[in-house]
């Protein structure tokens, strides 16, 4: 795929959600720079982090508008309203709640809430989502989601999320996914911003090799 991100993709680049979960304040800025340069220009804070909202608003402004940033684990329309307070444009969610997803829209935020079943998903996009979560992604697995996306509009964004790794990119491309949300693998708190590099460059190299030229 060469760095660009399917048609459908709501952020910029690659079809890649770096999630810095646990991330202290004053590791932000140079982690979310770091990324960005390394070409993940998605990042989602989950809300279970220290003092996340101060975090998100120091990504927001590391980014300079070179990034997709907003918040993980969004339960609550009032954490949509801080999340908008602070620059924040993605809400990720891992439940499918109508209130929330259609509050994200409201605001004009890219809403993607999390998903298990085809009841869920259809319930998701009926309330406005951006495009859908996948969670856990592993419990499911290629063949579940493949079964899935069945049923859905033919351009939904879907999103694998929980238990993924690179390793894992190949088998969820045959079932139509090209987007995932990497967690423990990218980053870990307490991580170096060095560890933290070199799984992105590995991140990265094994999605562009997959999708190299647009193939899924």
């Amino acid at each position: 795929m060469n760095g660009t991100s399917p048609a459908t993709w709501p952020g910029p680049g690659r079809a890649l959600v770096a999630i810095l979960r646990g991330i202290a304040p004053e590791e932000v800025e140079a982690t979310v720079a770091m990324l960005i340069e390394e070409g993940i220009t998605t990042i989602e804070v989950p809300l279970n982090s220290p003092d996340p909202f101060r975090s998100i608003e120091t990504a927001v402004a590391s980014a300079s508008g070179a990034a997709l940033i907003g918040a993980g684990t969004v339960l609550t329309v009032e954490e949509v309203d801080r999340l908008a307070a602070v620059g924040g444009r993605l809400v990720v969610s891992p439940n499918t709640d109508a209130a929330v997803i259609e509050h994200s829209r409201r605001l004009g935020l890219v809403s993607m809430p999390g998903v298990f079943s085809p009841s869920e998903a259809l319930l998701a996009l009926r309330s406005g989502a951006s495009g859908l979560k996948f969670f856990p992604a592993s419990v499911l697995g290629p063949s579940g989601i493949a079964a899935i996306r069945a049923v859905l509009p033919p351009d939904t964004t879907v999103c694998a999320v929980g238990g993924v790794s690179e390793t894992s990119f190949a088998g969820y491309a045959k079932a139509g996914v090209r987007a995932f949300g990497l967690g423990t693998n990218l980053y870990r708190p307490g991580d170096g911003i060095e560890t933290v590099r070199s799984n992105a460059r590995r991140i990265i190299a094994a999605y562009d090799a997959v999708f190299a030229g647009g193939e899924a």
